[in-house]
């Protein structure tokens, strides 16, 4: 196990190095836009040049990069263009909702998920299965902009019971609880349609399995068979995946962040994206890759839990 941490930790910093240096790459080859967006549309090319020299801009990539390494571990990360103040507080302050907005569809998905699929899986081709599985279906068939849409047109305009953005402040007439309704539930129903349909299968092939029926056919309750024996078994192959969920909720939640306005990280990233803030940009592309390791890390530790046959 201790062998097995130590090469994974390596692989990590070795990708970690390889993407950051990728994205600063790509984005430092076009460095006169950076100077141009600081100074504004209405500056002289003198001064951007100026400028463009002043920050360092014109040494090989090479000493760049190693120097940006460097800050980075000092918790540099430079200074932000568009909010005009440093990306680490900017970063802290978005992903730190993202989290909570994470945390409470994780904690709204994953239960919601293994119920549905795991009473479709154990009663296969009845109509509890066949009404599951539709509705999996639609939820993970509708996009997540039209989702939202189809919300916002029901709960804001038609019916008036929900507000319409999410800004994470309390206001007289929406108090803050109420702003996480409607984003929460478009992640839940568009992300637990992918996971019921994933379990239920797992759960059928299960079911299916001789140790299954030979439990059953020995008298053993069929509700202990399911909550001792199959199911189990069933989430082995789903964990991982389900595991990997966490990194779609914090970096993947761009287009329901835009549409209820919600201050999340993946807000962040398409605004500065749009507007070359290169210090987000490459800040936020190393907060996502890192996630996206440990949460494998962590899918491939519980694999190893669930299932003795990986440890050997």
């Amino acid at each position: 196990m201790a062998r097995y941490l130590l090469r994974q930790s390596l692989n990590i910093v070795l990708t970690l190095l390889a993407v950051t240096f990728l994205v600063f790459a790509l984005n430092e080859l076009t460095p006169g836009d950076v100077a141009r967006k600081l100074l504004g549309p209405y500056a002289t090319q003198e001064q951007v040049d100026h400028l463009f020299r002043e920050m360092g801009l014109d040494r090989p990539l090479l000493v760049r990069y190693a120097e940006y390494l460097g800050n980075v571990l000092r918790g540099d990360l430079g200074t932000s263009v568009i909010y005009r103040q440093p990306v680490a507080d900017v970063l802290l302050d978005r992903l730190g909702h993202t989290l909570l907005l994470a945390a409470i569809c994780f904690a709204v998905i994953v239960p919601l998920s293994v119920a549905l699929g795991v009473l479709a899986g154990m009663r296969e081709r009845s109509p509890l299965d066949r009404g599951i599985s539709v509705f999996a279906s639609v939820c993970a068939s509708v996009p997540e902009f039209a989702m939202g849409v189809f919300m916002l047109a029901i709960f804001v305009v038609w019916l008036g019971v929900l507000p319409g953005t999410s800004p994470m402040r309390a206001t007289a007439e929406w108090p803050v609880w109420m702003q996480f309704v409607l984003p929460v539930a478009v992640v839940t129903l568009y992300d637990a349609g992918y996971l019921v349909s994933m379990i239920r299968a797992s759960m059928v092939e299960v079911m299916r399995q001789p140790f299954v029926r030979t439990a059953v056919l020995k008298g053993m309750p069929f509700g202990r068979v399911v909550t001792r024996h199959a199911m189990r078994n069933a989430l082995i192959t789903p964990f991982t995946v389900i595991l990997l969920q966490l990194n779609y909720l914090v970096s993947g939640l761009v287009v329901v962040e835009t549409l209820f306005a919600y201050p999340g990280f993946g807000r962040m990233m398409l605004e500065a994206a749009l507007a070359k803030d290169i210090a987000v940009v490459e800040a936020g592309a190393l907060v996502a890759v890192m996630v996206t390791m440990l949460t494998q890390l962590l899918g491939d530790l519980g694999y190893m839990k669930l299932d003795p046959r990986i440890r050997i």
